[in-house]
C-alpha cells in the first residue's frame, strides 16, 4: 500500500494524496536560449512529461523561464515548469514569482545556517503568496558542514539535513513541499529515503517524495541503476513522483520512468528462493531491462537473494548464455552486490552544461571499459560535480565555457584544461596512476570505490589504459 502523503499542487498537477505517480524530466538546453528550450519543452510535452525542470542559475534565466512559460501557455500547454536554483536565495525569490515549483538544494542554498534560515523563511512566504510549490532536494555529497560534522556523507546525514528544512516548513505551516534524497549510489539512495520516512513519520510529516538516482549514466546500466533503486522504494509504497536521470536526450527518460511505475504497479515482488530463477518472454531488451531491474533488482539491493538464474526470450529468440551472463553482471552491479565492470557516474546535463556530455561519456567508456572496479564521473558543472561524485576514483567536470577540471578522488589535479584535450588528459592521468602491468589491474579490481590507488612505488609495472 502506498504511503499516505498530503497533496501538493504544481500548476494544474497534483503530486501526492491520491494522485498517480508523476514522471518528471529536465531540459538540457541553456535556459537563456528561449527558442531551444521552448522547442525541447514541446518535445517533452509530446513525450508525456508530467513536469519539466529548467536550470535557473541567475536572473536572466528567470526572465527566460517567464518567456518560455508564457509561450507554452499561449499554445495551450499547461505542463508545470520547475526552476532549479542553486547557491542564490535572491534568484530563488525571483523565480518564486514565475515557476510552478522551485527546487533548491539546502546543502548549497546559503553559506551559513542563520542566513539560510532567514532566506528560507522569506522564500516560503513568497511561495505561499504566488502559490508556488517547493522541492527540498538533498543530494548525497553536498550536505553542508553541519550535517557532515554530525553524520558524515551518509543516509543519516542526508535525512538530518532534510529534516532541518522540513521542520522550518512545518513551523511556517507550509505544506506545499516535495522532498528528494538523491544519490548515484543505489544503496545510499534507498537507505536515505527510508531513513527520511522514518524521521518524518516520527514528526507526523506527510510530505510527498520525489524519487531519483542522480547521475545514473546511460544505456542499460543507467536504466538498471534507476529502476533497481526506485522499484525497491515503489514496491514499499514510497514515492509520489520520479525522474530517471539519463545522460541521453531527456525525451528518453519519460518512457523509462513510465515503464518502471507501470511494472511495479502490476507486478508485486516475488517470494525469494535460492537460487532464484526468473523467466521472461518479452518483446525487447529494453523491456527485459526494466522487468528484471524492477523485480530482481530490489531483492538483490536488500540482500534477499544472492544467486540469480535468468531464462529469457526476446521476440521468441532465447538469449545466449554469454548474453545472460553479461546481463546478470550489470544487474548485480546496479544493485551494488558485485562489481565486474567499471562504474560510470554521469549527470544528464542541463542549462549549466557547456560541453557534449553524451559524446564525452561514450569516449571515456570506449577507452576504460576493461578496467574492472574503476569508477569515473563525467559531470556537467561544479554544481553537481565535486560533491556528488565523491565516491568516484576520477572525475571530469565542466569548469566553464570550453574548460574542464580533472579530479583524482575528491582532489582537483588538473585545472582549466581545454575541452578538446580533456578526455586524453584524463586517460593519461589514469595510465600514470595505474602504470602498465595487468597485475595492478587485478589488484585494483578488488579494491572498493573510495580507497586510495595502489602506488606506482609498490607496483612499478602497472596496467595499460
Amino acid at each position: 500500500m502506498r504511503r499516505q502523503t498530503n497533496p501538493v499542487h504544481i500548476g494544474n498537477l497534483t503530486i501526492g494524496g491520491t494522485a498517480p505517480v508523476a514522471v518528471q524530466t529536465m531540459c538540457n538546453t541553456a535556459t537563456q536560449d528561449v527558442e531551444a528550450s521552448l522547442a525541447q519543452c514541446l518535445r517533452l510535452h509530446d513525450a508525456g512529461a508530467d513536469v519539466i525542470r529548467l536550470s535557473t542559475q541567475g536572473i536572466k534565466e528567470v526572465e527566460a523561464l517567464s518567456l518560455i512559460k508564457s509561450r507554452l501557455r499561449a499554445q495551450g500547454i499547461r505542463t508545470p515548469l520547475v526552476a532549479d536554483v542553486h547557491f542564490s536565495p535572491q534568484v530563488a525569490a525571483a523565480a518564486a514569482a514565475v515557476a510552478d515549483k522551485l527546487r533548491i538544494n539546502p546543502g548549497n542554498f546559503a553559506p551559513n545556517a542563520a542566513e539560510g534560515r532567514a532566506s528560507f523563511i522569506n522564500l516560503l512566504e513568497l511561495c505561499r503568496q504566488h502559490r508556488t510549490a517547493l522541492r527540498i532536494g538533498v543530494n548525497h555529497g553536498s550536505l553542508g558542514a553541519d550535517a557532515l560534522s554530525r553524520f558524515g556523507n551518509t543516509p543519516q546525514g542526508m535525512s538530518y539535513l532534510a529534516m532541518q528544512w522540513l521542520t522550518m516548513c512545518k513551523e511556517a505551516d507550509f505544506d506545499q513541499v516535495v522532498v528528494s534524497m538523491k544519490s548515484s549510489n543505489t544503496g545510499v539512495m534507498a537507505a536515505a529515503y527510508r531513513q527520511l520516512v522514518a524521521d518524518m513519520d516520527a514528526q507526523g510529516m506527510t510530505y510527498p517524495l520525489h524519487l531519483g538516482v542522480t547521475e545514473a549514466g546511460n544505456g542499460r546500466e543507467g536504466r538498471m541503476k534507476a529502476a533497481v533503486a526506485m522499484a525497491a522504494l515503489l514496491h514499499q509504497g514510497l514515492g509520489d513522483t520520479i525522474r530517471v536521470s539519463l545522460t541521453e536526450p531527456p525525451e528518453n527518460e519519460i518512457p523509462v520512468g513510465r515503464a518502471i511505475v507501470d511494472y511495479v504497479q502490476n507486478h508485486p515482488l516475488p517470494r525469494p528462493a535460492s537460487p532464484a530463477l526468473f523467466s521472461y518472454r518479452l518483446p525487447s531488451m529494453e523491456a527485459l531491462t526494466i522487468a528484471a531491474a524492477c523485480e530482481i533488482g530490489p531483492l538483490l539491493l536488500d540482500q534477499k537473494i544472492s544467486d540469480v538464474v535468468i531464462d529469457a526470450e526476446i521476440k521468441g529468440k532465447k538469449l545466449h548464455a554469454f548474453e545472460v551472463e553479461d546481463f546478470i553482471a550489470d544487474l548485480l552491479q546496479a544493485a551494488r552486490r558485485r562489481f565486474s565492470k567499471p562504474e560510470y557516474i554521469a549527470c544528464p546535463g542541463c542549462g549549466r552544461t557547456l560541453f557534449d556530455l553524451e559524446k564525452t561519456l561514450a569516449e571515456v567508456k570506449a577507452h576504460t571499459a576493461h578496467l574492472k572496479g574503476l569508477s569515473i564521473a563525467v559531470m556537467g558543472c561544479i554544481v553537481n560535480g565535486p560533491g556528488e561524485m565523491a565516491d568516484a576514483h576520477y572525475g571530469y567536470v565542466g569548469a566553464g565555457k570550453g574548460k574542464v577540471t580533472l579530479y583524482r578522488g575528491k582532489e582537483p589535479v588538473l585545472h582549466a584544461i581545454p575541452q578538446e584535450e580533456a578526455v586524453a588528459a584524463l586517460l593519461r592521468l589514469i595510465q600514470e596512476d595505474l602504470g602498465s602491468d595487468k597485475a595492478v589491474c587485478a589488484m585494483f579490481s578488488m579494491r572498493p570505490a573510495g580507497e586510495s590507488f595502489p602506488s606506482k612505488t609498490n607496483n612499478p609495472s602497472g596496467t595499460t589504459v
